[in-house]
């Protein structure tokens, strides 16, 4: 028997329009870059959601109620990313829409858009056509004729590229943000393509089941959540702030195509397909009109408990389950594979003995190989990069397969050559063969052992790939033994691991897909080529694990071995005359190289407030491990000889870093630049010095200025700072000792106002703390100064440079 929620989720509301979705995405960029504090974020962008969500209102059902909020909040908070800080936000803008049932809700759904952009961008995947899918979904579900049992909450949320600070404002103030009890969060890694359930929980197993049920083109993996949630990646969004600060658990999905163009000037409109928005507006309606329907929304306590394995099969379908069931069934398998072994030993003496003694040295033999090829691969990847040859794959995957692939597997199979004829010369090839399998499939189930007593839904992948094998191996078992390894046997064997072997490839590319353009904007430090070497090397060895007794009942590897090589080598070639450069400028498919240029003002003040030491340039940062050296040959005076030197007093480097991330770039450059003259400079002054009766100094400061600003703190040996006016009132310093704080303040803000106290063993002539703010202009008169536009428009055509003018104040107090 249906209940009444699925039954009124079964008729459904109206069909989403995906082309009234895009007339609003297109009118929402046409405003171009949205930053926080700009006119066309606060006011222009505001005012047309306001417009559109009161023509929606007009045409609504008599069911339903709208009801809408403009919330400035300000607010402060600490948190654990990019090595922890602290955030401050004056009067930033959200944009609430309550739809409920006329006669009012308890409990509500949340589901979060943030229509700010980064600088020089239109931010048109993010997060502008989120919230176009929002506006038609609120305009579909408001004309329905079904009524909805709770409330749903639609945040269009103005601050979140300020790192999250407008959902903060909105979960910790707002008087809505108590009935809610769960959350979607929409967000983009990449342009348009499918978007993707990459965190759930935490834990609420309902949530994703709801998904998996309500969702008309789900697409999910758990796998996605590990990752993300593991820190690896230099990413966060707001679905952290819902789970941290709401303890509200949610869903955060995100487009994952075209990562290349992902903050660039080439997140346009037009670059978003009309199915992407069709299969994401289908997707959130149905899952919306789920929750808003369901008994489980109002009793989301009852269900809290448990964690979920989440897998979609080919972009097909999602398969879902407990994650106890999970640890239940790979144990499961892990068993019936060691009862498999376990089996040959139950011969005589000897032969149990035999097969121990060589079934150790194929182990060993097994790693070997792995560790060698890993080994060499790298050395090549260290040799690209040395050469000046790093992300020649950027444009041109395939190249990385060619290059990296082929050493990989060559050397897996050398080494395995060179074993069964020196060291297996007179053993039958089909008795290693049988070895070799065994000895892949103890691996795996090893593997899968680690991972699920580590608790990771990943585990699924290891039970995947020791189930199919071993029940291929068991089918394949009469055959092979009465006549070998036949090319009837191998067709049977190939045949019965394609599913493994197609779902493996297909997670392995979307890997590849979600982390290749990362590594285009990853730092000066890490090394790209490194990385994907060893994405490549892991990839290749998961692909041959049940392919490496082929090596043993094949005749001869001679030919493959030369094939592979010859395919290396003359990629080699290839790649070190630098025929594949890494950027392209195809209007169609850009990969550009992004660097970030600021025109910045540097002061630098003693103990007695005098001005030391000033100076002004263009500082520049290539955000990829090449720096600027593909850019030196179109505009020669970016080069090393200008390479930016650390001011190992200041705080980071006397540099105006935005956020915490200066141990990505240690390479920068400092070209010199005539000094700014700014219409509205920034102010910092120190208000008042207190001495607290528990023998601490409180300093407290004012700070006007620009919508974004940066300030560090950085106590001098021997003093500590030990409580201030921000976060939650307990400072957080980074991995250097330092103190970083984020601000941005919308429209018509005061001047901020913060104190700190500190404490000190001893009296110090050279003071106790240094001060530094660092203030960003992304817009208005003071954006970019005539050196710097002149600057930019050099560049070539294959790169994103990205500036904006910016001071550096240096205090010591």
């Amino acid at each position: 028997m249906l209940s009444l929620s699925r039954l009124l989720y079964v008729s459904g509301p109206a069909p989403f329009s995906a082309p009234r979705a895009r007339e609003y995405l297109e009118n929402i960029t046409a405003f171009n870059s949205r930053t926080v504090g700009s006119p066309e974020n606060e006011i222009l962008t505001v005012n047309y959601l306001l417009k559109q969500i009161k023509r929606i209102e007009a045409a609504s059902s008599d069911l339903h109620k709208i009801s809408v909020d403009i919330q400035r909040p300000t607010g402060t908070f600490t948190i654990d990313f990019l090595g922890g800080f602290t955030s401050y936000y004056a009067n930033i803008t959200n944009v609430v829409v309550k739809l409920e049932p006329r006669n009012g809700a308890t409990h509500a759904v949340l589901s979060n858009c943030h229509f700010d952009s980064v600088v020089n961008t239109p931010g048109a995947s993010d997060d502008a056509v989120s919230c176009a899918v929002m506006l038609e979904i609120l305009n579909t579900l408001s004309k329905s004729a079904n009524p909805l049992r709770h409330a749903i909450i639609f945040l269009f949320n103005g601050a979140e590229e300020s790192i999250l600070q407008a959902s903060h404002g909105f979960i910790t103030q707002h008087h809505w943000a108590k009935s809610i009890r769960a959350f979607i969060n929409l967000e983009a890694a990449g342009v348009g393509g499918k978007e993707l359930v990459f965190q759930t929980g935490p834990e609420n197993p309902w949530l994703i089941q709801a998904y998996v049920s309500a969702a008309k083109h789900p697409f999910a993996c758990v796998i996605a959540q590990e990752v993300f949630q593991s820190g690896l990646l230099p990413a966060d969004t707001d679905f952290r702030i819902y789970r941290d600060f709401g303890n509200i658990p949610g869903i955060d999905l995100a487009f994952i195509e075209n990562g290349y163009i992902y903050h660039t000037k080439f997140d346009t409109a037009d670059r978003i397909l009309t199915d992407s928005i069709q299969r994401a507006g289908d997707n959130i309606l149905g899952m919306l009109q789920y929750l808003a329907t369901s008994d489980k929304l109002a009793r989301s306590f009852e269900y809290q408990h448990g964690n979920m394995v989440f897998f979609d099969v080919l972009g097909l379908f999602v398969l879902s389950y407990p994650a106890r069931v999970g640890t239940i069934m790979n144990y499961i398998v892990a068993a019936i594979a060691s009862l498999y072994i376990g089996k040959k030993l139950l011969q005589p003496r000897n032969k149990a003995l035999s097969y121990i003694k060589e079934f150790s040295v194929a182990f060993g033999l097994t790693l070997v190989s792995w560790l060698s090829t890993l080994v060499t691969v790298f050395i090549v990847a260290l040799f690209i990069s040395l050469i000046g040859r790093s992300l020649f794959w950027y444009t041109h995957f395939y190249v990385s397969v060619f290059l990296y692939g082929t050493a990989a597997a060559a050397k897996l199979i050398l080494v395995h050559t060179l074993a069964k004829k020196f060291y297996y010369k007179n053993t039958n090839e089909q008795y290693l063969g049988e070895m070799f399998f065994d000895v892949s499939l103890a691996c795996w189930s090893l593997a899968l052992v680690v991972v699920t007593q580590l608790g990771l839904g990943s585990a699924f992948v290891c039970a995947m790939w020791v189930a199919f094998p071993l029940l291929t191996k068991l089918m394949v078992h009469m055959e092979f033994k009465q006549n070998g390894a036949t090319v009837r046997f191998a067709m049977i064997y190939m045949l019965g691991m394609l599913i493994p072997y197609l779902y493996i490839m297909y997670i392995i590319w979307t890997i590849f897909e979600m982390l290749t353009p990362i590594l285009g904007r990853s730092g000066t430090e890490i090394l790209p080529d490194v990385v994907m070497a060893g994405l490549v090397v892991k990839s290749t060895i998961v692909l041959s694990s049940y392919f490496l007794n082929f090596i043993y009942l094949a005749k001869s590897t001679k030919k493959t071995l030369t094939s592979l090589t010859t395919v290396f080598v003359v990629t080699l070639v290839l790649v070190c005359s630098g025929i594949f450069f890494p950027y392209s400028s195809d209007p169609a498919n850009p990969r550009p190289k992004r660097v970030s240029l600021q025109h910045t003002n540097r002061r630098f003040y003693g103990l007695d407030g005098k001005l030391v030491k000033s100076d002004s340039g263009i500082w520049i940062n290539g955000n990829d491990y090449t720096g600027i050296s593909h850019i030196t040959a179109h505009i020669p005076e970016l080069n090393e000889t200008i390479r930016a030197p650390c001011e190992e007093q200041a705080p980071h480097c006397g540099f105006p870093w935005m956020l915490p991330v200066h141990t990505f770039f240690r390479k920068t450059w400092y070209l010199p630049a005539p000094e700014l003259f700014l219409k509205s400079p920034v102010h910092f002054k120190l208000l008042s010095k207190q001495r607290t009766p528990w023998d601490s100094t409180k300093l407290t400061f004012e700070v006007s200025g620009p919508s974004h600003m940066s300030l560090y703190v950085r106590p001098h040996e021997g003093s500590t700072l030990s409580a201030w006016s921000l976060g939650d009132g307990t400072p957080v310093a980074n991995v250097r000792g330092d103190y970083f704080v984020f601000y941005s303040h919308g429209l018509q803000a005061t001047a901020w106002h913060f104190w700190i106290e500190l404490t000190a063993t001893e009296n110090y002539f050279d003071g106790i703390v240094s001060l530094a703010i660092a203030a960003h202009y992304f817009f208005g008169e003071d954006h970019k100064s005539p050196q710097l536009h002149a600057l930019l428009e050099r560049f070539p055509n294959w790169t994103f440079p990205s500036g904006w003018d910016c001071t550096y104040d240096y205090f010591v107090f």
